[in-house]
């Protein structure tokens, strides 16, 4: 594709997204932030640590504590202002045993992995015929009743896209699927994993329990073991399947978000945050999700400050407590949501290079926006007529109406890995790791210089 020069930005606001074919070493050497960020070692160092040191780190557990101490330390020791921890309680699901084993007419083992708040089997486990349905929509449409004493299984496959924008039409079937097949009177789900890959690892998450709906054991296979199950059902006969998933439910355990700063010569002008989140899930050692994100924002922060002086504090927020339902990012917003948020961005989509960014800014900011793509372009970057979102640690912050940039990460493969135990170091590009530093660090610092009056009015 022609490369998009400086001279033609009117066209990234006025056209199509479009996607600049410009390689990292394509930036041309007139922004001392961006060279010294694609040489940055912040990054890699402290998604190396925090997966060696303390490995997974589920909300509400030891680990994820330890990850609040080690994540204290580092930033300290990295030269960060205002470091500390703010804990919170919370509920907490823990995983236990867990088992498949196709009874008849074809005896095998079945790879899964239970699902976030699944309910418990018994001891010895359940056994029953399985209800097949290829999409969720089939789910939704059985009878009420019509499931009693069935195990449901949902088969619909999600693909790859580069935005990740398939994750969520085929992630309902593991955030709804579980409450609707209860509904219907099933004794447990099963889904195909909400994944791109095709290896025998499978894919946890979280799903919450509509009000009202009975718990049942609910999991998801791998998708080999998917595609496996599915073939068995279309000869015709009926599957019968053995399934133990135990697990146990905690009260009031402690979790809380890691806050760091880069203070700004004037306070009236409002914090930008630049978020990330320190838990994960317990399978993998939680390194795209979201060890990724938080190297990133502390690297971009401490690459921004180091280029002078900030009108705008720079406050790193490691939320804590995100893949079970978003716990970090209402604690924050409890706590500090009266102060004056001039922007808020976050990083949550593993480590590949930034491909788009994304804006939602007050009317009349439309120079702040030009100076942001400008900045961006040289690392390959395409500005793009869609709206920014956020995402799950800014939330409330975006709902109460603080402006958002989305710097959009390339999501081709991250599926392949998400929620696995595949989630480990060695899936980080140190190249596209840096270039994510790079191009956080000159928003940042473009963010927090701006002139223009940013924030809640």
């Amino acid at each position: 594709m022609q490369k998009i020069r400086s001279g033609t930005l009117a066209a990234l606001f006025f056209g199509s997204i479009f996607i600049p074919a410009l390689s990292l070493a394509a930036a041309p050497a007139d922004s001392p932030i961006r060279e010294a960020a694609l040489n940055d070692t912040v990054a890699w160092d402290f998604i190396e640590g925090l997966t060696t040191e303390i490995g997974p780190r589920p909300a509400g557990t030891p680990q994820e504590a330890r990850a609040r101490d080690w994540a204290v330390t580092k930033l300290k020791s990295l030269g960060f202002s205002n470091v500390r921890a703010e804990t919170y309680t919370m509920p907490v699901w823990l995983r236990g045993h867990e088992e498949a084993r196709v009874i008849s007419p074809y005896p095998q083992n079945l790879i899964l992995a239970a699902l976030g708040n699944s309910a418990s089997t018994p001891e010895k486990g359940i056994e029953d015929e399985v209800a097949y349905f290829p999409t969720l929509a089939d789910l939704e449409a059985a009878p009420e009743g019509s499931l009693k004493g069935k195990i449901a299984f949902v088969s619909h496959a999600m693909h790859a896209t580069q935005d990740g924008s398939s994750y969520g039409y085929f992630g309902a079937a593991r955030r709804q699927g579980p409450s609707i097949a209860s509904k219907k009177g099933a004794i447990a789900i099963l889904i195909r994993s909400i994944g791109t890959d095709s290896h025998r690892q499978p894919h946890t998450g979280v799903q919450m329990w509509t009000d009202g709906v009975k718990p049942i054991p609910a999991a998801a296979l791998s998708v080999p073991d998917a595609e496996q199950l599915t073939r068995m059902i279309s000869r015709g006969q009926p599957i019968r399947l053995h399934l133990t998933l135990s697990s146990k439910m905690l009260k009031d355990q402690p979790s809380g978000n890691v806050i760091a700063e880069i203070p700004g010569g004037d306070p009236k002008a409002g914090v930008v945050v630049a978020a990330c989140h320190l838990d994960s899930w317990d399978q993998g050692t939680g390194a795209i999700d979201d060890g990724a994100g938080c190297g990133i924002v502390a690297a971009a922060a401490l690459q921004a400050s180091k280029a002078g002086p900030l009108r705008r504090t720079i406050r790193v927020l490691m939320a804590g407590a995100e893949e079970v339902g978003g716990n970090g990012g209402r604690a924050y917003y409890e706590a500090h949501g009266k102060e004056p948020h001039a922007m808020a961005m976050e990083s949550d989509f593993g480590a590949d290079r930034v491909w788009r960014v994304d804006f939602k800014l007050p009317q009349g900011h439309d120079a702040l926006t030009r100076r942001l793509a400008t900045v961006l372009e040289p690392l390959g970057i395409g500005a793009s007529r869609l709206p920014a979102g956020g995402g799950s640690d800014i939330e409330p912050l975006i709902k109460a109406g603080v402006p958002v940039v989305d710097l959009q990460q390339d999501g081709t493969r991250y599926f392949d890995i998400h929620h696995t135990p595949d989630d480990t170091l060695d899936k980080v590009d140190l190249q596209q790791l840096r270039q994510n530093v790079a191009a956080w660090a000159v928003a940042l610092f473009e963010i927090a210089n701006a002139p223009e009056s940013l924030g809640v009015k």
